[in-house]
């Protein structure tokens, strides 16, 4: 209880203005405003900034400055900022956080302001949009997307024999497929079963027609979760995938670009990293999931958000609407670094890694999952290593390590809600 009063006491403390030489309404002498924005991914910077130039242009009154913070010190950086009063006047939100930041009081309420202005929410991904709301309001608009797909190396395929995944694949086909691609004399395995969250994880759980958090309840103890659990930590028992231990030195997803595994679950985002290797430009490939119990992925993506104390709300606003239409998301896409969220503007970024049949990311919107998250959602996610770590490093045990899991879940569940 204390460790959560004294966060949203820091978070909540009040933000001065950045920058010196501005009146109340956040103007600059001039009678220009210049708004502070926070983001964290340099790839996504060339991209962000031609929907800054353009933005700028229809809003003469208004410029943007970017502040660019690793992903690494992001948060740490954004709290300490809060609490110093140079906090940015928007800046980018991720599921893990939204509801802690919402409840803490320093995120600006935007249903108001979306109702008001007829902004497109509706044309983003319905899934994701509810992520960055909170008790019923928004607060976050969202710019990007991503979902998870099996990537595979078509060169490892062809030299066993193996059909490519493709859209008809179950778990038994990758199953199988992972048995007949593992060889050990040349330490190549078939799949890289990670205990990744958002790639790995969550998707083998929904996937088994389990969950992760329902109703304030966490679903690791549920026997479809543990299903899911089991099928997933079967190929490391089997030696078809590297053990968790084995991913301390080199990640999965180290392994599939080096091509010491012929499938690997990824996101969306990581095409364009996919797209700068080599090999995998020549013979990388992505399919949609395989179906389990159902078909299944998890939907995430960054939202814009704007800061409670912000003394520039009304220009926040108008980037924040403007970063939500269709010409901001055209522009992003056309980058290519980033999925836009904004219905029918992916086409650009389909084009711009044409190697790569990126539109299965789009075609499993239909039955994604929004990330599960909760007020205080790293507290529970950081459980899930400590406790199913033993399982995915090849020892067994996953159903006593889930349960467990579940267990411990709800209790800090319950205490955010104390």
């Amino acid at each position: 209880m204390r460790r959560r009063t004294l966060l949203y006491g820091a978070m909540a403390a009040p933000l001065l203005a950045a920058c010196s030489g501005q009146s109340d309404d956040g103007k600059q002498s001039g009678g220009r405003t210049t708004l502070s924005y926070g983001v964290w991914d340099v790839a996504q910077v060339p991209g962000l900034q031609k929907v800054i130039d353009a933005f700028e242009k229809k809003n003469p009154g208004i410029s943007v400055r970017m502040e660019l913070t690793p992903w690494s010190s992001y948060w740490t950086t954004l709290k300490t900022s809060m609490r110093g009063g140079t906090a940015p006047d928007v800046f980018w939100m991720n599921a893990v956080n939204l509801q802690l930041y919402a409840a803490g009081g320093v995120l600006e309420p935007l249903s108001g302001h979306i109702k008001s202005d007829a902004t497109p929410v509706d044309r983003h991904p319905e899934a994701l949009v509810q992520i960055y709301a909170y008790q019923g309001t928004q607060y976050g608009i969202p710019k990007d997307f991503d979902t998870i797909g099996l990537w595979y190396n078509k060169a490892l395929f062809d030299k066993a024999g193996i059909k490519y995944p493709d859209a008809t694949w179950t778990w038994d086909d990758v199953r199988d497929a992972a048995a007949e691609l593992t060889n050990p004399r040349q330490r190549v395995h078939g799949m890289a079963a990670e205990m990744d969250r958002q790639g790995q994880l969550y998707p083998a759980v929904f996937g088994a027609g389990g969950y992760v958090l329902r109703d304030g309840k966490s679903g690791f103890g549920d026997e479809r979760s543990i299903e899911g659990l089991r099928y997933w930590t079967d190929m490391i028992d089997r030696g078809w995938s590297p053990p968790q231990s084995a991913m301390v030195e080199s990640k999965g997803r180290n392994r599939y670009w080096s091509e010491k595994t012929a499938m690997y679950y990824d996101l969306s985002a990581m095409a364009g990293q996919m797209y700068a290797v080599p090999a995998l430009k020549d013979h990388g490939g992505v399919a949609v999931l395989p179906k389990g119990r159902e078909r299944a992925t998890v939907i995430h993506g960054l939202a814009n958000v704007i800061s409670a104390k912000s003394r520039k709300k009304e220009a926040a606003w108008k980037f924040v609407h403007f970063m939500a239409g269709r010409e901001a998301a055209e522009i992003q896409a056309s980058a290519g670094a980033t999925l836009s969220s904004y219905e029918g503007t992916q086409d650009a970024w389909f084009k711009s890694m044409p190697e790569f049949d990126l539109k299965n990311f789009v075609d499993m919107l239909e039955y994604a999952v929004p990330y599960p998250s909760s007020k205080n959602t790293a507290v529970w996610e950081n459980l899930q290593y400590p406790l199913l770590g033993a399982a995915f490093s090849g020892k067994g045990g996953i159903e006593s390590a889930a349960r467990t899991l579940g267990e411990q879940m709800d209790r800090a569940l319950k205490e955010e809600r104390a």
